[in-house]
């Protein structure tokens, strides 16, 4: 018997493995800016085309990202040619972003540790596809990046307790806070001005739902300029997590959905080098975090 057993062993054990998990929803938006619709990508990476269902990913449909879930990916129409992904989420009217959120940045940047979050705001027309290009300001002397987690509000938000926080959330994306430091330091001290050049918020590839991520404070953060690891972090390092942060900033103001919140960076940013390495035109950035994808940009001249 005990022979038999040794000899059954590897396969009872075979037979017991769990079977790989499965891809989190990913959820997209194809098309030409402007023109973008609603998708999602499936499990073997391909493009599929949500707008049978779905007028886009904006609204109230946020809210409602379970039904989604529901569609078998290949009951919906295949998109075979290559586009562009724009923005994964429509609809967009603030978006709020919290400064100094990781302690080694706020070491790098020589201040002091904020006992409160630290809010800003990027203007909307900041907003652009994973993939285009970042357009560099007139009169840029000093631009940067910063690998950040967007939160995106999926119900209307005022006054939330923490506890209850996630609930209000429709997912996470990849956010680059793309920053002109000269115009946010040098020019009256006012961070939008800084963060708020157009092509300087790309979000994206994918909106992943809440319920498809197991825990938003263990995610790998990273970012690489022309392939040079610059930043390395995880979202467990953030001051001031991201049920805290929609709680918190409810307290102030009203979220609705589709409105982003860019959670922070981590140290490596170029402004923290000695001395400095600001991003030229030519230079490629990519930011990636576990789960949520990558996103990548080529540095363009001014237009």
């Amino acid at each position: 018997m005990t022979r038999i057993l040794r000899t059954l062993m590897p396969w009872l054990l075979a037979a017991l493995v769990l079977p790989a998990a499965a891809e989190p929803l990913r959820l997209v938006r194809f098309g030409e800016p402007g023109e973008e619709r609603p998708g999602l990508i499936d499990e073997e990476g391909r493009l599929r085309d949500l707008s049978a269902h779905v007028d886009d990913l904006s609204g109230a449909v946020l809210g409602r990202l379970d039904a989604i879930a529901m569609i078998d990916p290949a009951t919906l129409p295949r998109i075979r040619d290559e586009r562009r992904l724009g923005p994964p989420v429509a609809g967009v009217r603030k978006i709020i972003a919290m400064g100094f959120n990781y302690a080694d940045h706020a070491a790098e940047s020589d201040v002091e540790l904020p006992t409160e979050p630290l809010l800003f705001s990027k203007a909307v027309t900041a907003l652009s596809g994973p993939f285009d290009d970042v357009v560099t300001p007139r009169g840029s002397t000093a631009m940067d990046y910063e690998a950040e987690l967007v939160i995106v509000i999926g119900r209307t938000a005022r006054y939330v307790d923490e506890a209850d926080a996630l609930g209000y959330v429709a997912g996470f994306t990849v956010g680059h806070d793309v920053s002109e430091r000269a115009f946010q330091r040098e020019r009256g001290g006012q961070f939008v001005k800084g963060k708020s050049a157009d092509t300087f918020a790309p979000i994206g590839p994918w909106l992943v739902p809440t319920a498809h991520i197991e825990d938003v404070q263990a995610l790998g953060i990273r970012s690489r300029v022309n392939g040079e690891l610059r930043q390395d972090s995880n979202t467990r390092h953030m001051v001031f997590g991201a049920a805290f942060a929609v709680s918190y900033i409810s307290q102030f103001m009203t979220l609705e959905p589709g409105d982003l919140i860019f959670t922070g960076t981590p140290a490596g940013v170029g402004a923290g080098m000695d001395p400095p390495r600001w991003l030229q035109p030519g230079d490629v950035v990519e930011v990636s975090i576990d789960g949520l994808g990558t996103q990548r940009q080529t540095i363009v001249a001014p237009r």
